[in-house]
């Protein structure tokens, strides 16, 4: 009886084992199979998301040196630029920000800005044929921090802060979108406003704002242009075109805002860039040297940094 039980016992965990055997095998075979996709799966991709964040420093430290210079400077600049694309039938949805800072620190100089920007843009559109769409735009513009003029004797005078300025626009008109990578926007009925909450700067009526008052409503037509660009497997290019006139106030003065940024991948992580940014507005008053207030000019900025990168 013992063997029979012995035997019976034997039996039993050889068909177990082939059993768990059979199952492993079973496993890896689902594990090894190649996917692919339903062809009658056809549900299109709502949203294209994107984006680039680089990250530039500078340090420098002499001591004794014969060619002069400061003693030490830092210098950073960071950058963000991201989109997100909506698509569903007839209806678009288009938003962007690009948020930017940088500084320089010298043992002379102390700390300067060389950069600061807040750009949000958000525009929805429906489809009406060709390529055009009935649009609704909201743009906010803006900056993290005061910004100064400096004079010959170093001296600082005030000219920025946050919500000082900052412009808020909303505009319905017709858009043109081929693709992802270019939009034309324009309308004849635009609102802004722009908002100066400095008082200090209120006072002086910047930005055009009334003498003491800290916001101003203007009505006028608007158009932006975006293009988006992979020049090359390792470039790419940005750039934006803003057109402004006020109805109420010297229409035939034309704002306008321009960013262009180039991005060149040189690394896994490490990239350059090259950005230029162009301003002009009649209601924004330049400042001499001798810090007295000067009439309107233009505003360029250039930068060039190499740094850490990041593309998503």
């Amino acid at each position: 009886m013992k063997r029979i039980g012995l035997s019976a016992l034997f039996l039993c965990m050889v068909v177990t084992l082939m059993s768990q055997d059979k199952t492993v095998q079973d496993l890896k075979n689902q594990a090894s199979r190649t996917i692919t996709k339903d062809p009658n799966d056809t549900i299109p991709k709502l949203w294209k998301v994107g984006g680039l964040y680089n990250l530039n420093f500078n340090q420098a430290a002499l001591s004794n040196w014969a060619a002069g210079g400061d003693k030490s400077s830092i210098s950073l600049a960071t950058f963000l630029n991201v989109h997100a694309f909506y698509k569903k039938g007839k209806n678009a949805w288009d938003n962007t920000l690009d948020l930017a800072y940088g500084f320089v620190n010298t043992t002379s100089l102390g700390t300067r800005k060389s950069d600061d920007r807040i750009d949000l843009m958000s525009k929805y559109g429906y489809d009406v044929g060709k390529n055009w769409y009935i649009s609704g735009l909201f743009n906010f513009r803006s900056q993290f921090a005061k910004g100064y003029a400096y004079g010959t004797d170093n001296a600082k005078t005030l000219t920025s802060d946050f919500f000082a300025p900052a412009y808020v626009l909303l505009s319905l008109g017709m858009n043109y979108k081929p693709n992802d990578n270019f939009s034309f926007f324009i309308s004849p009925s635009t609102a802004r406003w722009v908002f100066v909450q400095n008082d200090s700067l209120a006072s002086v009526a910047a930005f055009g704002v009334d003498s003491g008052k800290n916001s101003r409503f203007e009505f006028g037509a608007y158009t932006t242009i975006n293009y988006m660009a992979k020049i090359s497997a390792t470039a790419t290019y940005t750039g934006r075109l803003d057109l402004y006139s006020n109805y109420l106030h010297n229409p035939q003065n034309i704002s306008l805002y321009m960013t262009n940024i180039l991005s060149v991948k040189v690394t896994k992580l490490l990239s350059m860039s090259i950005t230029l940014n162009v301003i002009y507005d009649n209601d924004i008053k330049s400042v001499n040297d001798n810090g007295t207030q000067g009439g309107p000019k233009p505003e360029i900025q250039e930068l060039v940094g190499i740094g850490l990168a990041y593309k998503f």
